[in-house]
């Protein structure tokens, strides 16, 4: 069939028209007719190459919403079932990393949206072992942000042990920062919300924050378990590695403009540990949502129509964004 999708087709371009023709479904591949898509900025970085690794014609998007309206063959799902389709369109299913369960470490993994077509489109092909069915009471707007910057804040919050009476910072109140407030808070734990902008602090309580700092006001150091960095920015990483306890984690969701400064002497004698994470295996996926779900756990957007996709482009470049943009197909 033929898929109405807007793409780039040059680094740093506006997204144009594109129209291309669908191929026959493998065995384990459904078409999908999407409704909702979440534009991340790991799409901008992607539309304007930033990475060094972008394939054009692109067709971005990879927080799709949609049903199930053709399925191959050795498909278990149903037809006109509500899925999710996320950044990992499939891996291997076969090297250690797949078969502990790991699939988003999987070294031959590959992407929902850089050499193949993501979700800024009427249609598109996934791998059905890669989609995940949405709960009734997720609305589709909302639920598509989750499935990457809702998994990418979920994971290392399950990972690393978040619960009732431990103590949680998270650096940046953006896409990333207001949905990992919600679900640190949602776990129970003391949670911190730490800005540039004192703007935030009003709508950061509202997301579960019981604290809140900016950077020209630091907590005291051994304040926290877990510290989640959500932000693309230089900051003075060895002041935030001192505020974690002894056996603490700092987390990096975001990526430094430049390569992080540590000193080495901040973690050897308390133990503490530097780590990353992007998105969440299958397993956790699907866990976060049913968390979602039952906690009422939602994303703020702001919805534009498809063919507005480089408005919201625009406002994303600009950090005008409160928080996440969905596009309505």
């Amino acid at each position: 069939m033929h898929v109405a999708a807007f793409a780039a087709f040059e680094p740093k371009e506006r997204l144009r028209p594109f129209t291309y023709q669908t191929s026959s479904l493998a065995p384990h591949e459904i078409l999908v007719k999407i409704s909702h898509c979440g534009l991340c900025r790991s799409d901008i970085h992607l539309i304007d190459d930033d990475w060094n690794r972008s394939r054009y014609p692109l067709v971005p998007g990879h927080e799709i919403i949609g049903t199930i309206v053709e399925k191959g063959e050795s498909v278990n799902l149903s037809l006109d079932q509500r899925i999710g389709v996320s950044w990992i369109r499939s891996s291997c299913l076969e090297c250690i990393h797949c078969r502990q369960g790991d699939t988003n470490v999987c070294l031959k993994k590959t992407t929902t949206c850089n050499g193949n077509y993501g979700g800024f489109a009427n249609y598109m092909i996934a791998d059905s072992r890669f989609v995940f069915p949405i709960p009734d009471s997720l609305d589709s707007a909302l639920a598509a942000p989750l499935l990457c910057a809702g998994a990418t804040v979920y994971a290392p919050l399950r990972k690393h042990g978040a619960q009732k009476n431990h103590s949680v910072a998270v650096i940046g109140i953006g896409g990333l920062g207001h949905l990992a407030l919600q679900f640190a808070s949602a776990l129970g734990c003391e949670t911190t919300a730490i800005s540039h902008s004192p703007s935030k602090k009003s709508e950061s309580h509202s997301f579960g924050a019981h604290h809140f700092h900016t950077h020209d006001s630091l907590p005291p150091p051994l304040t926290f378990d877990l510290i989640l960095s959500t932000v693309d920015a230089n900051l003075d990483w060895n002041a935030i590695l001192s505020l974690l306890k002894p056996k603490g984690t700092l987390v990096f969701l975001g990526r430094p403009l430049s390569p992080a400064q540590i000193d080495i002497a901040q973690i050897l004698s308390l133990q503490r540990s530097i780590t990353g994470n992007s998105t969440a295996n299958r397993s956790v996926m699907n866990e976060m949502l049913q968390f979602a779900s039952s906690h009422s756990i939602q994303p703020k957007i702001e919805l534009f129509p498809l063919s507005q996709v480089n408005q919201g482009i625009e406002r994303v470049k600009s950090n005008a964004v409160r928080y996440r943009v969905v596009l309505k197909i």
